[in-house]
């Protein structure tokens, strides 16, 4: 059952997908059509589940489940996983990559793999004070606190 993201509880689990590039408009709207379509199905042992995304800086996806009513299941899971595998064919893009890292360079999003961040670091290319994203967060709580952070607040910062 699909729900406006922003209506859904703070302790909401959160799945945050991260593309190496910025989707264009085109994409955008197909993207949030194929999303709307997915959450509005997206079951666990028969029982709707209730969830809501948003899109951040165009190249973010952001699922948030409300597990009050129906938790997620392997099942569930596994079918947003494949839902996501077939947006990363249909766009050519990488979004189950957990190797890269994003962060502001200004108002650009850089997208690095994990060995060019921690080299980036090496050089004071970025610090402490760099801002990250943490995608690690696991709910909706945590996402809206603490995803957009500089590095000492994050997992980043043993690299930094």
């Amino acid at each position: 059952m699909l729900a406006d993201f922003n209506t859904l509880p703070d302790d909401s689990r959160v799945w945050i997908y991260q593309a190496n590039r910025s989707f264009t408009e085109v994409e955008l709207i197909e993207i949030k059509n194929d999303l709307n379509e997915f959450l509005e199905n997206w079951t666990a042992h028969g029982k709707d589940l209730k969830a809501g995304f948003e899109i951040k800086y165009n190249r973010f996806l952001v699922i948030a489940l409300n597990q009050s009513g129906q938790a997620a299941t392997g099942c569930s899971i596994d079918a947003s996983v494949h839902f996501i595998q077939h947006l990363e064919k249909k766009y050519q893009v990488e979004l189950l990559d957990k190797m890269n890292v994003s962060f502001k360079q200004g108002e650009y999003i850089a997208y690095k793999t994990l060995l060019d961040f921690k080299a980036m670091a090496k050089q004071k290319a970025i610090s402490k004070n760099t801002i990250v994203f943490n995608n690690l967060v696991a709910t909706k709580g945590e996402y809206l606190d603490h995803w957009e952070v500089p590095a000492s607040e994050s997992w980043h910062a043993r690299f930094v």
